[in-house]
Formats: C-alpha cells, sequence, structure tokens
C-alpha cells in the first residue's frame, strides 16, 4: 500500500486523522476487509480515491464547488450482475438501486470513493461512501461515517489528491 500523503484521509482505531485533526466516525458492520463482498457490511481495506462528491440541494448549501446535487430520481445500483453496477442510475430503473434522495438525512451529503470502481467486478461491493452517521458508535453497511459537522468540514478541504486509506 502506498504510505498516507498529507491530502488523504487515514482511518486510526480512533478516527479519521485528516490535516492534523482526528474526526470519530464509524466503519462497516463486518469491520474491515481486504476481501469485500456485496452484502458483508464490511469496510474494504486498501487506498481509495475521492471520486466524487453528491449533496440534497434541498437540505444543504453545495459543500464544494465540485459537488453534484441530487435528487430523487438518483440511485446507485447495487444489483451485482447489472451492468450499471456501482454507479449513480437514475430511476425509473429496472435493476436494484439504492435510493440517494432518501427520507432521512443519511445521504444529505455523500463522498463517493472509487472502491469497485468505474470498472466494478460483480459482488465486489457497491456504495462504498463517506456519509453522516446515524449516531456515534452505529455501524454502517461498509460505508464510513461521520458527524454532520466534521463530515461538512472535510467536504470543503478534500481535493483531487484525497484517498481514504484504510488499513486492514
Amino acid at each position: 500500500m502506498t504510505p498516507a500523503g498529507p491530502d488523504d484521509l487515514v482511518l486510526t482505531p480512533s478516527g479519521i486523522r485528516f490535516r492534523g485533526r482526528r474526526f470519530p466516525c464509524t466503519i462497516g458492520r463486518g469491520g474491515v476487509r481486504a476481501d469485500k463482498r456485496e452484502g458483508d457490511g464490511a469496510t474494504p481495506a486498501g487506498c481509495h480515491r475521492i471520486v466524487g462528491m453528491f449533496y440534497r440541494a434541498d437540505r444543504i448549501a453545495r459543500p464544494a464547488a465540485w459537488a453534484a446535487a441530487i435528487g430523487p430520481r438518483d440511485l446507485w445500483c447495487d444489483a451485482p450482475d447489472h451492468p450499471a453496477y456501482n454507479h449513480r442510475v437514475r430511476a425509473p430503473f429496472a435493476g436494484s438501486a439504492e435510493r440517494l434522495a432518501r427520507g432521512d438525512p443519511l445521504y444529505d451529503l455523500i463522498i463517493v470513493t472509487d472502491w469497485n470502481w468505474p470498472i466494478a467486478r460483480a459482488g465486489r461491493g457497491s456504495a462504498i461512501f463517506l456519509h453522516r452517521w446515524r449516531r456515534p458508535g452505529w455501524p454502517t453497511e461498509g460505508c464510513v461515517a461521520f458527524d454532520p459537522q466534521h463530515l461538512r468540514w472535510i467536504a470543503g478541504r478534500i481535493g483531487p489528491r484525497t484517498r481514504l486509506v484504510v488499513r486492514g
């Protein structure tokens, strides 16, 4: 694994280290795994580039100039057998997909990693995002989750060289 750089988000036992600060976070209920699979609830080990940022323009201000707004038709395909697996799609959509514009605030701000993207291998896992947590200590399905104010702070400071470093 490439050594972590100054622009990287580094997962440590006490949270994410970024720009000289440490932020509490939660990870997948399945812990960290090098052999990530769809539905295992694990956060994948590795160096994952940040490749996108989405936000609910009807709920929050744009967190960064390069963030893209999402709306009610935006989905994320989680069907391993579909050609759009682990990609953003639009409703109506015939395959299995997760709604990005949720009723709760969990995905009001989403930072997208390149885990199993852009060329997705079936069953390797999808939708590995950084997003807000349900509450402190509550595990995710494989994502990394933060206090919403910490997530906003991070979102305003990440850039094209930022990676999420998760050691297994």
